[in-house]
């Protein structure tokens, strides 16, 4: 065998162990980004079923809001028409209901329905997190119908919420989910990760991808999993997100027009009543800092999981010199 053969089987087998060892999965398939690794979630659950001789079901339900990629089926999957709009028609058969609605959720299955595909904490329409009580909700809905649970975990995945897997908050466990942004540190990289039973049905052939899993993109996310270990960054993520909400309600009671903090560790979400989430993100970026404004009142922040109390009270005063202007 060759070298370069060799080091290519050994730093996949490597990252795909540790995700293993660290999660509800038993099989790992490595992609290039988080839309590859969402189009692997959406053809391994529907060929699951057609293996099963039940080629009746192919429907996924996904959630209002949604963002799981810019591929045709991943924005047919997304829940914002602002995506879909100018690449219609889309690819069939995808059916969206509200989140955290599970008496919309079970309306909204049907025969042809194969899986349930949600964000635990959805990222770009603002950081919505799901709640414990929908979350049991759902995996018991599948487990009744017979349906797969997919979690895509692009953003909240590796660290970002407090936990390793956003799953992980939520007492439940999903049958594929997926994995991208965060894993390669910067460099692209996707996975898509799913327990035994389901991963059985991709068979030599069924699914592929030229540069997925090559030894740069592994040994990149074989570092990362190593920092974020060796650093103790789950648990930084954990304890700053908290000292982060904290400081940013005590802004909700000196600014009115806050109307809520949201998310989970350094996934946070600033509702504002004004529509001056642009403004404010242009601001923030004159006095150095970078946080993304979604529509007209969302400030979404995603701080480095090497993030300090005293980077976040720095962002703060900025934050509290920015509010004073604009009240």
């Amino acid at each position: 065998m060759h070298c370069s053969n060799y080091y290519y089987i050994e730093t996949q087998s490597k990252l795909a162990k540790l995700l293993v060892e660290n999660s509800c999965a038993d099989k790992v398939f490595f992609a290039n980004s988080g839309a590859e690794a969402n189009e692997g979630a959406i053809k391994l659950a529907r060929i699951y079923f057609k293996k099963k001789g039940i080629a009746d079901k192919f429907e996924i339900i996904t959630l209002e809001n949604s963002f799981h990629g810019r591929t045709l089926a991943t924005l047919a999957a997304t829940g914002q028409e602002k995506y879909q709009k100018p690449f219609s028609p889309l690819t069939p058969s995808f059916l969206r209901v509200p989140i955290n609605d599970l008496k919309a959720l079970e309306r909204a299955i049907n025969k042809t329905t194969c899986a349930v595909m949600i964000e635990p904490i959805q990222g770009e329409s603002g950081v919505n997190p799901t709640t414990v009580e929908y979350m049991k909700g759902v995996r018991e809905i599948c487990d009744k119908n017979g349906l797969l649970l997919i979690f895509d975990e692009v953003q909240c995945g590796i660290g970002r919420t407090g936990k390793l897997f956003g799953y992980q908050h939520f007492g439940v466990e999903p049958d594929i989910f997926t994995l991208a942004k965060a894993l390669g540190g910067g460099f692209p990289i996707g996975a898509l990760c799913a327990k035994d039973f389901v991963a059985k049905a991709f068979e030599p052939g069924d699914h592929g991808s030229t540069f997925g899993g090559n030894p740069l993109a592994c040994a990149a996310g074989l570092a990362v999993m190593d920092a974020i270990f060796s650093e103790k960054l789950v648990e930084n993520s954990e304890k700053m997100g908290v000292y982060f909400v904290d400081k940013l309600s005590q802004l909700k009671g000196k600014y009115g027009f806050i109307t809520e903090i949201r998310g989970k560790g350094l996934m946070i979400g600033i509702e504002l009543s004004i529509k001056k989430a642009a403004e404010i993100k242009k601001k923030c970026f004159e006095k150095g800092y970078l946080v993304g404004a979604v529509g007209d009142n969302i400030i979404r922040m995603l701080p480095p999981l090497i993030v300090t109390t005293a980077d976040i009270d720095s962002l703060i005063k900025a934050f509290d010199d920015i509010f004073s202007e604009i009240e």
